[in-house]
């Protein structure tokens, strides 16, 4: 599953409880019928969609394959990736929807070539990736009790019906650090596949400031918002096929702001237990078509 560290901040996705197992059954029979949920019964909905959430947040046992167009107001780049053991390896195969030039496909071919020869550097890359992993998890844990949902009707997604809830900040909620606080801000909607009790849409908006230790070390500013889109793949496996982020901020005294535009698609499982020099090396083997698909966009 693709990583986003931007995306860690605001990923409000999961909930941890499950109801039992009959009161499973009976929901999902009443939420394919019903054209209203009960308060008890759009609880248990959210919960135990955003417990798989959870759940497929924690599994690595389904590596993939993807393709990454990422649009911010200065570039737009194409990468090809493959999840590793070792972490995910990318390769750059395109710019502003074009083939990398000559120079271009020269300077990623020597990134590569370094990445191979130096194993600490792919290294360096997995220690990141489990640090977002980590305070995904930690801010997961907390969201039982950050967020107060509620039913808002049904809606027609890409696959067909889905459920539709609100959230805000719950006044209740005292964030134990400052990676949380921004949960504080946060509202939105949550759309759910109620047959598959996934998430598949999730947009949300920044409707105050957020100062860290009291504006002191940074501020997260009011009116950024956030857009995430979920596509079922197939054999239970989801994986996040948009990505939108509009977000300004202040850390100590510089200011910094993100629009940025990211979009997942051509899925597919590769090996499991794939170090990332094999799968350099099949990147390297497909590059051709990754850069005639890409002029081809």
């Amino acid at each position: 599953m693709p990583r986003y560290s931007a995306l860690i901040l605001f990923l409000s996705l999961c909930l941890a409880a499950l109801p039992a197992k009959g009161e499973h059954k009976a929901l999902v029979n009443q939420t394919a019928q019903a054209e209203d949920l009960s308060a008890a019964q759009a609880h248990a909905l959210v919960e135990r969609a955003l417990a798989s959430e959870l759940r497929a947040a924690r599994d690595a046992s389904h590596p993939m394959r993807f393709r990454l167009r990422k649009v911010s107001p200065r570039l737009t780049s194409t990468k090809e990736i493959i999840e590793t053991k070792d972490g995910a390896v990318a390769r750059l195969v395109a710019r502003f929807d074009k083939p990398l030039s000559s120079a271009d496909e020269q300077a990623e071919q020597a990134r590569l070539d370094a990445l191979l020869a130096d194993p600490s550097r792919q290294v360096h890359r997995k220690h990141g990736e489990d640090e977002d992993m980590d305070l995904l998890l930690k801010l997961l844990r907390m969201l039982p009790k950050a967020f107060v949902y509620q039913y808002a009707g049904v809606a027609t997604g890409p696959a067909g019906p889905v459920q539709r809830f609100t959230f805000r900040p719950n006044p209740g909620f005292d964030p134990p650090d400052l990676e949380s606080q921004a949960l504080t801000a946060l509202t939105g909607e949550i759309w759910i596949d109620a047959a598959q009790e996934r998430v598949t849409r999730l947009e949300g908006h920044l409707q105050q400031d957020t100062n860290y230790g009291w504006g002191i070390l940074g501020k997260l500013n009011k009116g950024g918002s956030i857009l995430l889109e979920q596509t079922d793949l197939g054999g239970q496996q989801w994986r996040i096929s948009r990505f939108q982020m509009v977000m300004s901020l202040r850390i100590l005294v510089k200011s910094k702001s993100f629009d940025t535009l990211e979009e997942m698609t051509d899925y597919a499982p590769v090996p499991v237990g794939m170090d990332y020099k094999q799968a350099i090396q099949m990147l390297r083997s497909a590059s051709g078509g990754a850069s005639a698909r890409s002029a081809n966009r």
